[in-house]
C-alpha cells in the first residue's frame, strides 16, 4: 500500500493529506516554507493600515511587521497592567535564558520602563517612582556536553546581549545551577551530579532541574531585593505545560498515585504568589513561532546554543505541539488562506485556565490598590479576608499544593514518624513521589541528604517546632496502658 501511494504521486506528495512514504520530508518542508517566507499570511497588504506588506496573520488580518510588532506588545502591555504585575516601587528581575521569548520579554519591558521614565519626567509632581529591571541568567554548563569554549562563548553572548540596555537594567546576574547546593564550587557541582545521576526517570529528572531553576532565581531575587521574578513562559510553553501535567496524572494513576491534575491550574495563570517572591507571566497570550518572528523582524539578537536535548514525556509533547503548529502553517500554505485557524496552543491555554485558580493566583489589595487605575479595582482588588491569608501546604520541591489526600499522607506522618527522611517524604506531592525520589529508603535518606538546605530547611523547622511542643505537654500524655483512672 505504501509503495502505491508513493507512486500515484511520484513521492513528491499531493497535498497535506498526502500517504506517500516520502511526503512527511515534502510536508515538512513545505512547512518550514510556509512558516520562514509565509508566516501564515498571505495577503498583499496589512489589513490594519494598509501600508506595508503582511508578515502574519494575528484575528484574521495579515499585518505588517509595525502593526504585528504592535499587536505583541499590546499583548504584554496588557497583561502587566491589567493584572497589577508590575508596581512603580517595584524592582523585577527577568529570568532570561537567551532563547526569543526571553528576549522579546526584555526588549518589552525595557520599553514600558523608558515609557514610564519619559512620563515621570513631564509630570508636575513625580510623586511615584519608576519600577527598575534586572537580569538572571542560569548557567547549567556543569550538565552540558558541549565544549567549553563554545559555552564561555555563549554566556559572553548573554552578557553582550543584556549590557546593551546599559541604560535601563539595574544589574546583571549570572548564577551557577549548582549554586544553590552550596557556595563552595566543587562541593556544589558534586551534590548536584550525584543527586540528577539518582534520578531514574528522565521526564523526573527534567523537572526537577526545573524545580532547582525556580529556587535558584527565588535566592537571587531575595539576596537582591527584587520584589517580583518575571518569567518568559509564552502560551506554547505553557500549552506544553497543560499535557505534560495531564499525560503525567493518567500515567501515575494507572501506577495507583496521583499526577499533577490537582496543583495544575496554580502554572498556567498571569500571577503566582506561592513563592517568597511573586512569579509573573506577561507573554501568556503570545505564541512561541510569534516571538521568534519578532527577533527576526526586529534583529533582535538570541542565544540558544547552551539548551540541552529533551527526554521523555515532555519531550514527546513539545513535539507534538509542534506538529499541530506545523498543520496550521501548512493549512495557510496549500490552501492560500488568510483565516486564522483557531490557534492549538491557545485553545489548550484557555481550556487549563478555566479550571478554578487558588488564593495565590493573585495578589492581594494590601500594597496594590493605589496602584491601579479606578476601573481595574474592583476587578482585581476585591479579595476575601480568608483569601487572602495563604495557608496551602506546598510540596517541598516543585511548590505543587498538596491535595485533601496528600494532606491526611502528611497529618498522619507527623503523628507517627521514627525517622526525619519519613517527613521529607511526606512533604513531597505524589508526582515528586513517583518520577523523582529514588526506590529504596535508604538511597532516599541519601538523596535527601544532598538537596538545597532553602528545601530541607523547611521541613527541619517543622520537625523543631513539633518535637519541642511534643516535649512541652508529655508529662500530659497518657501511657498506651494508662487507663485513665
Amino acid at each position: 500500500m505504501a509503495a502505491a501511494a508513493a507512486s500515484s504521486c511520484g513521492g513528491a506528495g499531493c497535498g497535506p493529506h498526502c500517504s506517500s512514504s516520502s511526503a512527511a520530508a515534502v510536508e515538512d518542508a513545505a512547512a518550514a516554507a510556509a512558516e520562514k517566507v509565509g508566516r501564515l499570511s498571505l495577503s498583499r497588504e496589512c489589513g490594519k493600515c494598509g501600508g506595508g506588506a503582511a508578515v502574519a496573520v494575528a484575528g484574521g488580518l495579515g499585518l505588517c511587521g509595525e502593526c504585528f510588532r504592535a499587536n505583541l506588545f499590546g499583548k504584554f502591555k496588557l497583561a502587566v497592567t491589567s493584572n497589577a504585575m508590575v508596581r512603580p516601587t517595584d524592582s523585577v528581575l527577568l529570568a532570561f535564558s537567551g532563547g526569543p521569548a526571553s528576549r522579546v520579554a526584555l526588549q518589552f519591558i525595557h520599553e514600558m520602563r523608558c515609557k514610564a521614565i519619559e512620563s515621570w519626567d513631564v509630570s508636575n509632581s513625580q510623586a511615584l517612582p519608576v519600577f527598575g529591571v534586572g537580569v538572571a541568567f542560569v548557567d547549567e554548563s556543569v550538565l552540558c556536553s558541549k565544549p567549553r569554549d563554545e559555552i564561555e562563548m555563549a554566556v559572553e553572548d548573554i552578557r553582550s546581549i543584556v549590557s546593551s540596555f546599559s541604560t535601563g537594567v539595574k544589574a546583571m546576574h549570572i548564577a551557577r545551577l549548582e549554586d544553590v547546593f552550596s557556595t563552595e564550587s566543587e562541593d556544589g557541582e558534586r551534590r548536584l551530579r550525584e543527586v540528577v545521576d539518582m534520578i531514574g526517570d528522565d521526564t523526573g529528572r527534567e523537572d526537577f532541574l526545573r524545580c532547582l531553576r525556580m529556587l535558584l532565581l527565588q535566592k537571587i531575587a531575595m539576596e537582591n531585593g527584587y520584589a517580583k521574578i518575571m518569567l518568559g513562559s509564552c502560551a506554547s510553553a505553557i500549552a506544553c505545560h497543560v499535557l505534560s501535567a495531564t499525560v503525567k496524572e493518567h500515567y501515575e494513576i494507572d501506577n495507583s498515585t496521583q499526577g499533577q491534575g490537582y496543583s495544575l491550574p496554580a502554572d498556567v495563570q498571569y500571577v503566582d504568589t506561592r513563592w517568597e517572591v511573586p512569579v509573573v507571566l506577561p507573554l501568556r497570550d503570545c505564541l512561541a513561532q510569534e516571538l521568534t518572528l519578532l527577533c527576526e523582524l526586529d534583529s533582535l539578537q538570541t542565544q540558544q546554543h547552551l539548551d540541552r536535548p529533551s527526554n521523555g514525556i515532555n519531550s514527546l509533547v513539545a513535539s507534538f505541539i509542534k506538529r499541530l503548529r506545523r498543520t496550521t502553517h501548512l493549512y495557510s500554505y496549500y490552501y492560500h488562506s488568510q483565516e486564522e485557524n483557531p490557534s492549538r496552543e491557545h485553545t489548550i491555554v484557555r481550556t487549563a485556565q478555566k479550571l478554578k485558580p487558588f488564593c495565590f493566583n493573585k495578589f492581594s489589595a494590601d500594597g496594590y490598590h493605589d496602584f491601579l487605575p479606578s476601573r481595574l479595582r474592583p476587578k482585581f482588588q476585591k479579595v476575601d479576608n480568608d483569601e487572602s491569608t495563604f495557608s496551602e501546604i506546598l510540596c517541598l520541591m516543585c511548590g505543587s499544593p498538596f491535595s485533601e489526600s496528600e494532606l491526611q499522607n502528611l497529618e498522619s506522618t507527623k503523628h507517627k514518624a521514627q525517622k526525619k527522611i519519613d517527613l521529607y517524604t511526606a512533604h513531597c506531592c505524589q508526582s515528586c513521589y513517583f518520577q523523582i525520589l529514588p526506590a529504596g529508603e535508604n538511597l532516599n535518606e541519601h538523596f535527601f541528604s544532598l538537596l538545597p538546605k532553602l528545601w530541607t530547611g523547611k521541613v527541619d523547622t517543622i520537625s523543631d517546632s513539633h518535637s519541642l511542643l511534643r516535649d512541652q505537654i508529655e508529662e500530659y500524655l497518657l501511657e498506651e496502658n494508662d487507663d485513665g483512672n
